[in-house]
């Protein structure tokens, strides 16, 4: 369980919240697991619940149906369900998706969907991956052409969260493919258009609840109004935008990495080999002894990240930092403690097994831990 005695920017009400939190994913989110990996999809009910507990997007101002809450709750949010070893999407939702439609969005776009995205009546996604374009979001090649009044969108993207369920996709798309950065723009794509089309649910390592799909759209017309923010300024957007993105990739994976330590430590010290219990020999303990002391450290510093996130002092270097520290942290840890399970690791019974899928594209999506080392880099 994840403690909060230590942590140094959440306040009392915070925990009350995530006591909250938590009671709702034992009620509603647990049991439902394994059937929801099986399936490939989180049911759109759940989404409803979590919309009816106050779950999604709680920073959406109150005039728009949200809570008005700080990132904080968003970060708890994060944690409850990385450590609860979910997949589910809702996070995308609250910490990406909704921002950009209430920093950018018009009246018009922000009184449509934030209501409907905070009750859970809509399920929202952003599409940025192209099947030849994945860190490089100048490369884009998804066209919106003006046309009259309407713009016309073609193109396709790929691994896209949310996707078989998403009722809106914000579509990153060339409205100058001669422009550069500058030519990139973000629309607003209903799933109900003529000429957009889901492609299969993608077969992944892991993550299998969360579906992630390809999109296509073929001569797909929306209308000029559904340019998210000002036309050629979706690049920039982007770019504001991904420190928010990649602190909740590091917060994920703290708590990811949390709760595969706290399942080595409980399976090696049920578990009996050669006459004492796996924690009793010096291997297990100075493995969990040097796994715990990187973690304490993982928290301190994702509390830092929080707080200077909450200040508007996160620096773009500082966020990518954080998701490289963090992810790689979550990896050394899901495979430690797989190993220290033995063969019973390897099974899927076992919760450490899901973490350690679950855990692998942590640092590739959001931008690899190669980018991130890059980007830190050039702020030296």
């Amino acid at each position: 369980m994840l403690t909060t005695d230590t942590r140094t920017v959440y306040d009392e009400d915070m925990n009350l919240f995530r006591d909250q939190v938590r009671k709702f994913f034992d009620r509603a989110l647990t049991p439902n697991l394994d059937r929801w990996e099986e399936e490939g999809v989180v049911d759109r009910g759940f989404w409803r619940a979590c919309g009816e507990a106050g779950l999604l997007c709680p920073t959406v101002p109150p005039e728009y149906g949200g809570l008005g809450l700080d990132f904080r709750y968003n970060a708890i949010i994060d944690e409850e369900l990385a450590y609860a070893g979910s997949s589910a999407g809702i996070t995308l939702q609250s910490d990406i998706v909704a921002d950009y439609i209430a920093n950018y969005g018009s009246e018009e776009q922000k009184q449509k969907w934030l209501p409907k995205m905070v009750s859970g009546e809509a399920i929202t996604a952003i599409a940025m991956t192209e099947p030849g374009t994945g860190s490089d979001l100048q490369g884009v090649r998804t066209t919106a052409r003006k046309d009259g009044n309407h713009y016309v969108v073609n193109g396709s993207k790929t691994y896209i969260t949310n996707g078989q369920n998403a009722d809106l996709i914000v579509v990153v798309a060339k409205t100058d493919p001669n422009a550069g950065s500058k030519g990139v723009s973000l629309i607003l794509v209903e799933a109900d258009r003529e000429g957009f089309k889901r492609g299969r649910n993608l077969d992944k390592v892991g993550q299998n609840s969360a579906d992630t799909s390809e999109l296509f759209f073929e001569d797909v017309r929306v209308p000029i109004t559904n340019c998210l923010g000002e036309e050629g300024r979706g690049f920039a957007y982007l770019m504001q935008q991904l420190p928010q993105e990649r602190l909740g990739i590091a917060v994920s994976g703290q708590a990811g990495a949390q709760r595969a330590f706290d399942e080595a430590v409980k399976f090696t010290k049920e578990r009996k080999a050669f006459g004492q219990s796996i924690f009793d020999f010096q291997n297990t303990r100075f493995t969990l002894g040097g796994l715990k002391a990187k973690l304490q450290a993982g928290w301190a510093h994702l509390d830092w990240c929080i707080a200077r996130h909450l200040e508007g002092k996160l620096t773009a270097a500082e966020a990518s930092a954080a998701k490289l520290f963090h992810t790689e942290l979550q990896w050394e840890v899901v495979d430690a403690a797989l190993q220290l399970h033995g063969g019973a690791g390897y099974m899927n019974e076992y919760p450490v097994a899901r973490l350690w899928r679950d855990a692998r594209v942590q640092r590739i999506y959001g931008g690899t831990s190669e980018i991130m080392k890059e980007v830190v880099a050039r702020s030296i």
